[in-house]
């Protein structure tokens, strides 16, 4: 009596469908006669398939939801933003000024007595 050979990876695959073995070796997923065991697989017919069903409408809905929720997160640290932003500019134009510049000279004038 001759014993089992060892199944080596390597030059071939062993027989799919034996020894608990159902896909092939190699990243070959059998041979179309083997059915596979373990897996179940759905689907839809392709003319029941509406990917864009809807997506028109739940587009607006949904960005109205998400900036409704985000806005006030968003908002005013841009606006307080603005208003320090508008403030330095008015402010550096006032110092550059011929009225800022005399300002600036006599608060230095009264700090230095």
């Amino acid at each position: 009596m001759r014993p089992t050979q060892i199944m080596r990876g390597g030059g071939g695959d062993g027989p799919i469908g034996k020894y608990n073995k159902y896909l092939g070796g190699w990243g070959g997923f059998g041979t179309p006669q083997q059915k596979q065991k373990g897996i179940i697989t759905y689907n839809v017919t392709p003319n029941r398939q509406r990917p864009f069903a809807g997506a028109g409408h739940a587009a607006v809905f949904n960005t109205w939801r998400r900036f409704k929720g985000q806005v006030l997160y968003i908002v005013p640290p841009f606006v307080a933003a603005y208003y320090i932003m508008d403030w330095a500019t008015h402010e550096n134009h006032f110092l550059n000024s011929k009225p800022g510049r005399a300002l600036t000279a006599a608060r230095e004038a009264e700090a230095a007595k």
